[in-house]
């Protein structure tokens, strides 16, 4: 945690009102719930809040209204399943709307160990577009700020950046708290080795998180469909994997780059490939380069075991992005390989991204791994070292 950031136990909150910026964008299809895991993640922050005294009101977004009231967006069911999760420790009141009298009077009219839950934020075209009256007419609302919504953070919006900069105390919740300890863990004064696992389809997707990685870690491992532009950048064929022509020099200069710094780069040396992509397409293992009419979807076992037998080294490990086209189950292996090795490690692991994520979910591996991200666009900038728009307004 930055010494400048403070969090919910430097505030007493007995009598206060606390905005919490939540993320309950959940998966809601006919009023149901698909996966509760974002609003489980909440409870800890607002339960410390209620059982200090304090009242709240909630503000998240849920899918992308633009601006726009979608009645199949509407946040009511999300308050329902929060009511039920709270197991009667509080009561939750449904606002209905992001602003306005009635929703100044349910504030001004909060009593200790009530949370109202605001109606979805994106409904307001100024939510995205950092609307000062917008932030003005939420910000007006309560007397305490906490941040609690990681996976927004990297976007200055009204409720994210607007309102912190008018409503001060402004604190991290327990969720953004760990977070950023996570954080601290792998690149402060991280334990070594330190090993990052950088997957996905695309270099240009990933040039900034390797840039900086290159300055931090010891060890980088490169799978997905970005390492058959680095392996092509060597002077390797690559059938006709997923290759991003116009970064090749981007490429060979990361690669010089760790070279020069003493950073170990390790590439597959064998893959899953197939003639189609598809999950019933003919699938061969093969090393060195790919022939014409193949295409590179998964990390062979040499390289999981290549990989496998440097996590196994490691102190600390950073994973973000799938080792392979993680979705179609013949090219998951590798993917599940390198989840199910950190999991049996006693190394500090830190995972982002959400095919990273759903690998550590599918083998049931939650518990084992110290630190899962809530934010994908966030890990992905905070790998990148840049500061978020959502915790700098903490400061």
């Amino acid at each position: 945690m930055s010494n400048s950031t403070q969090t919910l136990d430097t505030i007493d909150f007995a009598g206060k009102r606390a905005f919490v910026r939540v993320d309950f964008n959940v998966p809601l299809k006919d009023g149901v719930i698909g996966d509760d895991t974002r609003i489980r993640a909440a409870l800890p922050t607002l339960e410390f809040i209620l059982n200090g005294g304090g009242s709240v009101i909630a503000a998240t977004h849920l899918g992308r209204p633009k601006g726009q009231v979608v009645e199949e967006l509407r946040v009511a069911p999300v308050a329902a399943h929060l009511q039920k999760l709270l197991d009667g420790k509080a009561e939750v009141i449904s606002a209905p709307a992001v602003r306005g009298s009635e929703v100044n009077r349910l504030a001004a009219n909060l009593k200790p160990g009530q949370i109202l839950l605001l109606e979805n934020l994106r409904f307001e075209a100024g939510e995205t577009k950092n609307d000062p009256a917008l932030a003005h007419d939420l910000a007006q609302l309560a007397n305490v700020f906490v941040q609690d919504a990681f996976g927004t953070c990297h976007r200055a919006h009204a409720s994210t950046a607007g309102v912190p900069a008018l409503l001060k105390p402004a604190v991290a919740g327990r969720l953004l708290q760990r977070e950023m300890e996570a954080f601290e863990l792998a690149f402060g004064d991280a334990k070594r080795p330190l090993v990052a696992v950088i997957g996905g389809a695309k270099v240009s997707d990933k040039i900034l998180v390797l840039q900086r990685l290159i300055e931090k870690v010891d060890t980088i491992l490169v799978g997905g469909g970005m390492a058959y532009t680095f392996l092509k950048a060597q002077g390797g064929r690559i059938g006709c994997s997923l290759c991003e022509e116009d970064r090749l020099e981007t490429a060979r200069q990361i690669m010089a780059d760790a070279k020069a710094k003493g950073v170990d780069l390790l590439l597959p040396v064998d893959h899953v490939a197939a003639d189609a992509f598809s999950a019933t397409a003919n699938i061969l293992i093969c090393e060195g380069d790919l022939e014409d009419g193949w295409m590179g979807l998964d990390i062979g076992p040499k390289t999981q075991q290549l990989f496998s037998d440097r996590l196994k080294q490691a102190a600390t490990v950073v994973w973000n992005g799938p080792m392979g086209v993680f979705e179609l189950q013949p090219f998951s292996a590798g993917t599940s390989k390198i989840a199910l090795v950190l999991a049996e490690s006693d190394c500090i692991s830190v995972v982002g991204g959400g095919d990273s994520v759903a690998a550590i979910v599918k083998n049931g591996l939650q518990d084992r791994i110290s630190h899962i991200s809530t934010g994908g666009g966030a890990f992905l900038e905070m790998l990148e070292g840049k500061e978020l728009p959502g915790i700098a307004a903490l400061k």
